[in-house]
């Protein structure tokens, strides 16, 4: 009396628009939250370099501390509540834009600092874009690198931890050159993430993206830096 296959089909067709039209959603807002989070980090920065005598001292290390509590406690319980958990990105946003101000002062100190944060800006523009890009259209799976990634970022954590008491510029060099590879490996891996729907919300999703960006930034510019500073 009526074709089984075809309202099958018909229905398989319907879910499959229904999910591509959530994830488009859930894109748009992802990266509007990300381009937000840029600009809320940008005023931070901005801000930061005109007390950066401040944020050199014991204040750096008390808006760390701010910074792991907002993103381990914070953000994680507060990221379904309408709001709220806008109010939180662009606050712990904001504060990494200080806390990078001693950073962007030092090259800014240098022979041609404002062409060095602007070709390090310009480079991890292009390549978040191409490997956004890349993740979007790869039939490759990137989501097995977790664990990888993970144990990568700890010991590169813990090798910038030692250098704080080394100070050696070679070091410094090569931890910011395997960063710049490991948070390019992120991008790559959280977009795909996104696209897979292992994000609960557009909030999360964009935390982590705006977290790629901006390691990816300030490995650049402190390879640029150091680069620049062995030319003098």
């Amino acid at each position: 009396m009526y074709n089984r296959d075809y309202l099958s089909n018909q229905s398989s067709q319907y879910t499959q628009e229904s999910s591509q039209v959530q994830l488009m959603s859930f894109l748009k807002a992802t990266y509007q939250l990300f381009a937000g989070s840029l600009l809320a980090s940008t005023a931070g920065a901005y801000i930061g370099l005109g007390i950066v005598s401040i944020l050199m001292g014991p204040m750096k290390w008390v808006l760390f501390g701010v910074e792991l509590a907002l993103i381990f406690f914070v953000i994680p319980r507060t990221k379904h509540m309408p709001g709220v958990n806008l109010a939180v990105l662009f606050v712990f946003t904001f504060i990494t834009g200080l806390t990078i101000a001693p950073l962007l002062t030092s090259i800014f100190a240098m022979p041609g600092g404002a062409s060095i944060v602007g070709q390090a800006f310009l480079m991890t523009s292009v390549a978040f874009g191409g490997i956004s890009m890349f993740a979007m259209t790869t039939k490759r799976d990137f989501s097995v690198m977790g664990k990888f990634l993970f144990i990568a970022l700890i010991i590169m954590i813990v090798a910038g931890i030692s250098n704080i008491f080394i100070q050696s510029s070679m070091m410094q060099l090569v931890i910011a050159s395997v960063g710049a590879l490991l948070f390019s490996a992120f991008i790559l891996y959280d977009t795909q993430n996104i696209i897979k729907g292992n994000y609960d919300s557009p909030i999360e999703a964009a935390l982590s993206l705006y977290l790629d960006f901006f390691n990816l930034f300030i490995s650049l510019l402190q390879i640029l830096g150091i680069m620049n500073s062995d030319d003098k």
